[in-house]
C-alpha cells in the first residue's frame, strides 16, 4: 500500500522525497524501537543524516546548503515522519531557525554562525517558548536590555530542541514595553551556548517524541555583542510570524507521515487477523474505519500540499499555513485513535508502532502553536 504517492508533490520536490525515503527506510525505521525505548539522542541517524545531505539544507547554497525549498522539505518531513517522529524531529530541529538568520542576518552573521550549520559542523536551535507562555508570542517574558555595547539576557525558555546539543540558539526576548504596540517589543537574539549564565537541562522523559531532545533554558545575566541582534530591533515577532507560515505547513508533514504510519499499522493488522471465524478485515465496521481513515489522510494531503504552494508564493500565508497545521495534525490524531481501536488489547503493548505513533500523535497539535491558535488565525485571516 502507498499512501505518500509523489503525484501531489511538485516535480522539484520528488528527487528530495525518493532520496529521504531510501534513508529513513536504511537509517530510521530499523532504529526507532530502540531509541523510542531508551529516549536517547539519535547521534548515530544525525550524522548519517548529515552525510546524506538531509540535514539542514534548507539553507542556501550560497552558505554551504543545498538551498531546499518548502515543498522540499515537506517532502522529506513525510518521509522522516512516517518511519518515526523523534528522531525525525531530531534532523529537523538542526537548523531551526536559522532561516531567519539567512532573511534577516547581516554578512558576517552568516558566516560566523549559518555557514557551520549548513555544513553539518554545528547545530542550533530557537528559544522561544518559556515555561509559563507557549503560543503566545507577545506575552514572553524573558527580556534583553542594553549595556553599553552588549545585550543582557534574563529569563527563561521552555521546550527548546536542542537547547543542550547546540552551538548557539536563537533567542527571542522582550526588548520594549510600549503598551500601544504589543508586537513591537520583541527582537531575536544569536545566543551561543557556551556564554556565562546561559544553562540548559534536557526536560525528562516525554510520552512521546523520545529520540528528540527538548530543553529548559536559564539565562542569567548572558551577555552577548550587540552585533548579535538579528535585522532590526523591535522586529522580531514579525520575523517570527513568517518564519511560523512556513514551519506550519512543515508540521502538517508531520502529521500526514504519522497518520501514513497509522493508517499502514491498522491495514495489515487487520489483514490476516481472524476473529470469530472471519478475517477481521471482513467485517464492514472494520471497513467504514479503514475507508474514513484513508479519507481523511487524503484530504489532509490535498490541503496541505495546497497550502505549500500558498505560503511559498507568500499567497494570504497565514491562512493557508494554519489550515494546513490543524487538518493535518488532528487526521494524524483520529487515524492513530482509530488504529488503537482496530489493534485492541494490542495496542497498548509498546512493542507495537501503533502504540508509539498514537503517543507520538498527541504533540504535533500542540507545537509550533496549538490548534485552538491556530482556528483563531484561520478566522481571522478568512
Amino acid at each position: 500500500m502507498e499512501l505518500l504517492t509523489e503525484d501531489v508533490v511538485p516535480a522539484g520536490a520528488r528527487d528530495v522525497k525518493h532520496e529521504a525515503r531510501e534513508f529513513a527506510e536504511e537509517h530510521i525505521e530499523p532504529a526507532a524501537a530502540d531509541y523510542y525505548e531508551s529516549g536517547e539522542y539519535p547521534w548515530e541517524v544525525l550524522e548519517a543524516g548529515m552525510e546524506a545531505g538531509l540535514v539542514a539544507q534548507d539553507i542556501s547554497e550560497e552558505y554551504g546548503g543545498r538551498g531546499l525549498d518548502l515543498e522540499e522539505i515537506l517532502a522529506m518531513a513525510e518521509e522522516f515522519y512516517r518511519a518515526d517522529a523523534g528522531i525525525a524531529l531530531t534532523l529537523q530541529l538542526a537548523s531551526f531557525g536559522a532561516e531567519m538568520l539567512q532573511e534577516y542576518g547581516d554578512d558576517w552573521q552568516k558566516e560566523e554562525f549559518l555557514r557551520p550549520v549548513a555544513q553539518n559542523e554545528q547545530l542550533t536551535g530557537l528559544a522561544v517558548s518559556e515555561p509559563d507562555t507557549g503560543s503566545d508570542l507577545a506575552g514572553m517574558e524573558t527580556t534583553a536590555e542594553k549595556d553599553g555595547d552588549e545585550w543582557v539576557i534574563n529569563g527563561e525558555k521552555y521546550w527548546i530542541g536542542n537547547g543542550v546539543e547546540a552551538d548557539w540558539v536563537t533567542l527571542y526576548a522582550r526588548t520594549g514595553h510600549d503598551e500601544n504596540d504589543r508586537y513591537g517589543n520583541f527582537s531575536l537574539f544569536i545566543v551561543p551556548t557556551d556564554t556565562d549564565g546561559y544553562e540548559a537541562e534536557h526536560i525528562p522523559e516525554k510520552m512521546g517524541f523520545r529520540a528528540s531532545k527538548q530543553a529548559h533554558l536559564h539565562l542569567n545575566d548572558v551577555r552577548i555583542p550587540e552585533d548579535h541582534v538579528i535585522g532590526t530591533e523591535g522586529t522580531g515577532f514579525y520575523m517570527l510570524a513568517d518564519f511560523f507560515n512556513h514551519g506550519r505547513v512543515v508540521v502538517g508533514g508531520h502529521g500526514l507521515g504519522l497518520a501514513a504510519a497509522a493508517i499502514e499499522e491498522a491495514y495489515d493488522f487487520t489483514h490476516g487477523r481472524q476473529a470469530f471465524g472471519r478475517d477481521v478485515s471482513e467485517f464492514q465496521k472494520v471497513q467504514h474505519i479503514l475507508a474514513d481513515m484513508r479519507t481523511e489522510f487524503e484530504a489532509a494531503r490535498s490541503l496541505n500540499w495546497r497550502a505549500a504552494q500558498k505560503v511559498a508564493n507568500n499567497d494570504n500565508s497565514g491562512f493557508w499555513a494554519a489550515q494546513a497545521k490543524v487538518k493535518s495534525t488532528e487526521t494524524a490524531t483520529m487515524c492513530a485513535e482509530r488504529g488503537m481501536q482496530l489493534h485492541g488489547g494490542r495496542s497498548v503493548l509498546t512493542e507495537n508502532r501503533i502504540s508509539r505513533v498514537y503517543r507520538d500523535v498527541r504533540i504535533p497539535v500542540i507545537y509550533e502553536g496549538a490548534n485552538e491558535i491556530q482556528r483563531n488565525l484561520i478566522y481571522g485571516q478568512w
